[in-house]
């Protein structure tokens, strides 16, 4: 760090009774009260160097007053005070970037113009401020940082916005210096107020030669290092509290209006942050939708943790904000779609045969738009696993509406869901969560999952899941005892004598459905080799598959109560066209329980005499 030594005589100040003064033969005339600290001086020479001072002795005089001068808006303290009267006595004082700036606006205050004095203390500020500060990178920012205390004045006189040039004039210099980081001057400039740091980046912005993906580094470390925390959105404001909330949405606006506009300039992590700040300091309502706007753009470079944003300050009524997401994921959707790909010209055969560089120039375009469709298509892919596994989170808060996690469990396409596992995790967490649910709302809750998509470890699970409705027991044995039946060439087994009992039960129509649940549950457990209790986080891979496929847990929840089954519960045309055709037959069996009961006992039967 520079200095500048002024003055060649030793100190003589001292303190006596609480009372500053200077050692000297001849008697102090000239008292100052500066704050809190009274000064005994001499009228020569401070009034040869400080205009103010002589201005203001010379109305004392004519009022007839004492000459105690009262400094009340003295800019700064009275250190600064005493090092311009050292000044004037020409005793050596020491400047240097972390005093600078309360001496130049003390100098300013006590007019120590070369007016009053030639070769005076604003002159020498003046000059050692632009050979030595603005010329290192450190003492810049260490005079800029001292600026705040002293905002409007510095404005006045240059300081401030000097400063603020010579940082952005040596970032776009060198913006790529070798160094530990790209970002060389992002962790320095990180220390800066918003005001200051705000108009560093704009200067930065507008020369166009920083890299936007620099500039995006930049803001998120200082985004990391000014934002709240995640624990700001816990309990309510206090007051203090409260006008901290006012300084952080300024800081959280500001920093999303300097956002470079290029996509890959800025992180989709670093918006979701910025997101969650916003939404903790109740930010306007335009900037959240903004930042929605921009994660959609790349939110398949999200994790589930960044998805998980936490309520406004004003409402805490559920763990965190799903409406938010869902504003996220539809701008995703909506940003996805794409004109549909037109079909290839049929060439004429009169049509004249193009050029090489024509037909290459067609194959890359065609090329091109496949690659797009592919990105696009696997983005939606990756998109719906990041969905997934948020709903499995959210579905553990109590107070989440189940309309919300059906809504965004159906906005993503049908064809980008390669499976539901993950979806079913979700649904068995949110049942487990809310037991209060009543039937009519976990049939609603199981309508988005499609059981033909569930893995055989899934399909066990589900089998023996006592929250699920009857109906998708139903449908997950059906597609499960298919499956079997499909892979073993369509042939069926003798059934079980129990089940067989319980099939004559129910067909007297004096079924339970709780018992007829744990005969489910039974045959499930005998057909796996060996019962697997059931957990709130379950494992597909301690689930054993069935070693052959049965069909009397299907007759048995077949015959339930009509009121539990609706009349597009069993896809009947979609297996039919890929089932053998004694598969076939069984899938055109009667709904009616009495009818299903005596068809298939008669089925078994006719494949009992032939072996």
């Amino acid at each position: 760090m520079k200095f500048m030594k002024l003055g060649t005589r030793p100190d003589t100040f001292f303190t006596a009774e609480a009372i500053r003064s200077v050692s000297s033969e001849v008697s102090t005339d000239l008292q100052i009260q500066v704050q809190k600290s009274l000064y005994q001086l001499h009228k020569f020479p401070l009034l040869s160097k400080c205009l103010r001072l002589q201005k203001l002795c010379s109305d004392l005089r004519e009022a007839s007053e004492s000459t105690t001068i009262q400094l009340a808006d003295f800019p700064g303290d009275a250190e600064a005070f005493e090092l311009c009267a050292k000044f004037c006595y020409g005793i050596t004082v020491t400047l240097s970037a972390l005093n600078i700036v309360p001496v130049w606006c003390a100098a300013h205050y006590l007019q120590m113009s070369d007016d009053a004095d030639r070769g005076n203390l604003v002159g020498k500020l003046e000059v050692f401020f632009k050979s030595c500060i603005l010329r290192r990178w450190k003492d810049t920012l260490v005079t800029l940082q001292s600026t705040r205390k002293h905002a409007p004045l510095c404005e006045e006189l240059g300081i401030t916005g000097r400063c603020v040039d010579a940082v952005a004039t040596a970032i776009i210099a060198n913006p790529l210096r070798t160094s530990a980081s790209n970002t060389w001057w992002a962790e320095d400039i990180a220390e800066l107020g918003i005001d200051h740091y705000w108009r560093i980046i704009v200067a930065v912005k507008s020369a166009g030669i920083v890299p936007n993906k620099l500039i995006g580094d930049a803001l998120r470390i200082y985004a990391c290092r000014w934002l709240p925390s995640m624990s700001a959105a816990e309990g309510s404001l206090s007051e203090s509290r409260r006008e901290t909330t006012v300084k952080q949405r300024m800081l959280t606006e500001k920093i999303a209006s300097l956002l470079p506009t290029e996509k890959s300039s800025v992180s989709c992590s670093f918006l979701l942050k910025l997101l969650k700040a916003a939404n903790i300091v109740n930010a306007s309502t335009s900037l959240k939708i903004e930042l929605a706007r921009r994660i959609g753009l790349q939110l398949e470079e999200a994790s589930v943790n960044d998805l998980l944003i936490p309520p406004a300050s004003n409402s805490i009524e559920t763990m965190y904000d799903v409406d938010l997401v869902m504003a996220i994921l539809e701008e995703f959707l909506l940003q996805g779609q794409s004109p549909a790909t037109s079909p290839p010209r049929e060439r004429l055969s009169c049509e004249r045969r193009r050029s090489r560089s024509a037909d290459n120039v067609e194959f890359e375009g065609q090329e091109n738009g496949r690659r797009s469709s592919s990105a696009a298509h696997s983005s939606k892919l990756r998109v719906t696993k990041l969905i997934d596994g948020y709903l499995q989170e959210i579905a553990r808060d109590k107070n989440l509406p189940m309309e919300k996690l059906v809504a965004i469990a159906e906005a993503v396409p049908d064809f980008a869901r390669v499976d539901h596992d993950d979806l079913y995790r979700a649904i068995d967490i949110y049942l487990r969560s809310h037991p209060e649910l009543d039937k009519n709302a976990r049939k609603r809750l199981c309508r988005i999952l499609d059981c033909k998509k569930l893995s055989v470890e899934a399909c066990m699970h589900a089998a023996q899941n006592e929250m699920l409705p009857l109906r998708v027991v139903v449908q997950v044995l059906f597609f499960e005892q298919s499956r079997a039946a499909m892979a073993g060439g369509g042939q069926v087994e003798e059934l079980p004598g129990n089940i067989k009992a319980l099939l004559a039960k129910t067909a007297a129509g004096d079924g339970d459905g709780d018992r007829d649940r744990e005969a489910l549950k039974l045959h499930h457990i005998n057909v796996g080799g060996g019962a697997t209790a059931l957990e709130d986080t379950w494992s597909l891979s301690r689930l054993k598959c069935p070693t052959s496929a049965k069909l009397a847990t299907l007759k048995m929840k077949l015959a339930e109560d009509d009121n539990d089954m609706d009349d597009d519960l069993i896809p009947r045309d979609a297996l039919l066209r890929s089932a053998s055709s004694r598969f076939k037959a069984l899938c055109s069996l009667p709904k009616k329980p009495k009818r299903i009961i005596s068809k298939l006992l008669a089925m078994n039967r006719s494949a009992s005499e032939r072996q």
